[in-house]
């Protein structure tokens, strides 16, 4: 088992209270809660609300989603494949984005295997358009936890055209959460995965091909990321397909928490 010791400066979440949306600073099983642009100078209220009392929601609202594909060493030499040259990624339908403890359906118009995915997210907090990696080190706001859940039967389903997006679009196939801890050195992260109560992946963060900041940099030259956009980095050896009628999956990065979510067939 990989282990790392990680403390974030802040952890912040968005929670709905009654209806009414919200933002804040999670400290412990407090919200601090907070108003105006959560990436540009937010300002405490002066409440806190009970964590118990609301229901976290995905920690931003992204604008777009990008997954990336061959990015840890460990599952690449599993796979007999050579490091890539460049980031391979694909986007993924920010419709499919959930909060933690929020619970994933299979889809009605698919009956193959639904695949579990661990992996550290990086949400950007400024507007990055060809960055240098120092530039966008500075543009990412914080880390997060994923589960970039995918049907995965349907990638190869019609020969003539890998249905990646399609895949991977499903709505609340794109877990993430609980919080977005800023302040943390990516380097050290540790990604956990367990399924039903059973560990499936640990794996280190200094196992990317492409670590966070030259990652985002390198995508800002393809497209222009902005506040709130998520970067799913990638997953490693351990994933599988959620078989029970019922499956809990946890994806735990010390310094952020666990993204907790049924799966239910």
């Amino acid at each position: 088992m990989v282990e790392a010791t990680a403390v974030a400066t802040a952890l912040w979440v968005r929670f709905d209270r009654a209806g009414q949306v919200g933002f804040g600073r999670l400290v412990g099983d407090v919200v601090e809660v907070h108003e105006g642009d959560m990436f540009a100078g937010p300002t405490a209220t002066g409440e806190t609300v009970a964590l118990s009392d609301v229901e976290l929601l995905a920690p931003t609202t992204p604008g777009k989603i990008i997954a990336l594909w061959k990015n840890l060493r460990g599952l690449a030499e599993k796979l007999g494949q050579t490091p890539p040259d460049e980031p391979l990624y694909l986007l993924k339908a920010s419709s499919s984005a959930i909060g933690s403890d929020a619970t994933i359906r299979r889809p009605s118009s698919y009956g193959g295997r639904v695949v579990f995915e661990g992996e550290l997210g990086v949400v950007i907090g400024a507007t990055c358009r060809e960055a240098t990696p120092a530039e966008a080190e500075a543009a990412i706001f914080g880390y997060t936890c994923v589960n970039d859940v995918t049907a995965a039967d349907l990638i190869d389903k019609d020969k003539s055209f890998a249905q990646w997006a399609r895949a991977k679009s499903f709505d609340g196939f794109g877990a993430f959460g609980p919080g977005v801890a800023t302040g943390l050195d990516p380097s050290a992260l540790v990604i956990r995965t367990v399924l039903n109560g059973s560990e499936r992946q640990n794996y280190p963060v200094a196992d990317m091909f492409f670590e966070p900041a030259e990652l985002v940099s390198r995508l800002s030259f393809d497209m222009t990321l902005e506040p709130g956009d998520l970067i799913m980095c990638g997953t490693s050896v351990g994933v599988g397909a959620m078989r029970e009628p019922e499956n809990i999956v946890e994806v735990t990065i010390e310094g952020v928490g666990t993204l907790r979510n049924r799966f239910v067939q």
